[in-house]
């Protein structure tokens, strides 16, 4: 049985503060999603920010990556690498962002969104709203004696109901002192297998869905994922704690989360034990 950390009350109060940074980092990014802002520009707002709050941005230099955010865009299904691409009117973009609070030493919060660029075509909007509820049917399901089959398999019979498929190469995974370790968290699976949660425990759900294929391909940069025959994918992702009755999203933002200037604000991290 894989070994999984559980946080001290003070510890806890530690993880609470960096995941409501990537929070609000996340929030603060949104402003700034529109046609002709380049990745590039994305990555430096989002390292200044994350910086100017005596945190360090845990994607920098993490096994060699070299940007402080991952900026994920159309067929890219995670890790894409900032740099001088602009955004076109149409696009979807997903943005990865991870803080680690105090700087390089602290605990680590991780959280993300697709959005809208302008005016999505209608097979966008279904790829990133698909993806959207299936993190919320994930975190539905979180609560002590529950089983990570459980959790995959809801996210992945909603996902294919709806003409989507489940990507099965990246993962969720446990998160604390360290960025990513146990438990992996499959987006797809049988109920009643897979570790059984406990109170304590904190990991990321972050389902990446596509709206083709499930496959993907790794380009050589070693970072950047594609989907194999090229079609959109989307991702949410959020830093949830199993508590006594069910469950904490971690990384919840504040009020409405904006997609894009003409669809309708989507609502996202706010769910109580009580609905788990």
């Amino acid at each position: 049985m894989a070994r999984v950390d559980i946080l001290s009350h003070s510890e806890l109060k530690q993880m609470r503060a960096s995941c409501k940074l990537a929070a609000d980092t996340l929030s603060m990014i949104a402003e700034h999603i529109k046609p002709g802002i380049t990745t590039e520009d994305i990555n430096t707002l989002v390292h200044d920010y994350i910086v100017a709050h005596d945190a360090y941005p845990s994607p920098l230099n993490y096994r060699g990556f070299p940007k402080s955010v991952c900026t994920s865009i159309n067929e890219c299904v995670c890790h894409g690498i900032p740099g001088p691409v602009v955004l076109k009117d149409g696009d979807i973009i997903n943005v990865d962002v991870t803080t680690t609070l105090p700087k390089r030493l602290g605990f680590y919060g991780d959280t993300s969104a697709t959005f809208y660029v302008g005016e999505p075509s209608p097979m966008a909007k279904h790829v990133t709203e698909v993806a959207r509820q299936a993190l919320e049917i994930g975190i539905a399901g979180v609560k002590p004696g529950a089983r990570l089959g459980d959790l995959g398999h809801a996210m992945q019979s909603f996902v294919e109901s709806k003409g989507c498929s489940v990507v099965r190469d990246y993962t969720g995974h446990g998160i604390g002192r360290v960025f990513h370790t146990e438990p992996a968290v499959l987006h797809y699976g049988e109920p009643g297998t897979g570790m059984r949660l406990k109170r304590g425990m904190i990991f990321t759900i972050e389902p990446m869905v596509n709206l083709g294929s499930h496959e993907t391909v790794l380009l050589d940069d070693g970072w950047t994922v594609l989907t194999q025959d090229r079609s959109l994918s989307a991702q949410f992702e959020h830093t949830v704690l199993v508590t006594r009755t069910g469950v904490e999203v971690l990384t919840k933002r504040d009020g409405l989360l904006k997609h894009s200037e003409d669809v309708e604000w989507a609502q996202l991290g706010h769910y109580s034990s009580a609905s788990a």
